[in-house]
């Protein structure tokens, strides 16, 4: 990536030391939906995620040689909360057919302007490059409130399963965003997806 990111990244380490980390997840109260999603079975692998492969082969061909849930300290917060503020406030939001001429393109923000999916990748790629787990980090599609595909970032924490998303700054639990969930990137490999849901229903969203 070129070192307009660098720049961007460098930013983000000023906030650390005045931004609160949510209460544990022992705090939830009796009847709130889980903290984490569930994942069912293997599902179709998205297309634009194959595409996005075969040209940034070098972000997709490794597997994570651990399998980590991200320790949610004021540090790893901070950094959450600042590239994915610093990422949405970067580019400029347009459509793959506005700016591609196609209707799926997943890439990076190159040219300083995106859709969903390329906010996501952009953020995913400094979030590991600032040391935070890949396995950790999962590429997500959703039905948004009005039903409609969206790309966010899924973050597995010791504290719940918190989502990046490019229409707001807040970073919220997956049970606070009003989406209905559909599938994900595996954590053992990025390349398989697995249908997500909540703990009581995984099954509703396993044909999408």
């Amino acid at each position: 990536m070129p070192g307009r990111w660098t720049t961007v990244l460098g930013g983000c380490a000023l906030a650390l030391a005045i931004i609160a980390v949510p209460g544990g997840a022992g705090s939830r109260a009796a009847g709130q939906p889980p903290a984490a999603l569930t994942e069912a079975g293997e599902t179709s692998v998205p297309i634009g995620w194959t595409q996005f492969c075969a040209h940034f082969p070098e972000d997709c061909r490794s597997r994570p040689a651990r399998i980590e849930t991200l320790a949610l300290t004021r540090a790893a917060w901070g950094q959450l909360t600042s590239i994915n503020a610093h990422v949405n406030a970067a580019i400029e939001p347009v459509t793959d057919m506005e700016q591609y001429g196609q209707e799926e393109v997943w890439t990076y923000p190159l040219s300083g302007r995106g859709d969903c999916e390329d906010y996501v990748l952009l953020k995913k790629q400094m979030l590991v490059r600032a040391g935070l787990p890949a396995s950790a980090l999962l590429i997500t599609v959703v039905r948004d409130r009005k039903g409609e595909g969206h790309a966010i970032l899924t973050v597995r924490t010791d504290r719940g399963d918190y989502v990046l998303d490019n229409e707001t700054d807040d970073i919220r639990l997956w049970h606070e965003t009003g989406y209905r969930f559909v599938k994900r990137q595996s954590r053992e490999d990025p390349n398989r997806w697995v249908t997500i849901g909540p703990a009581s229903a995984p099954a509703a969203v396993a044909s999408q």
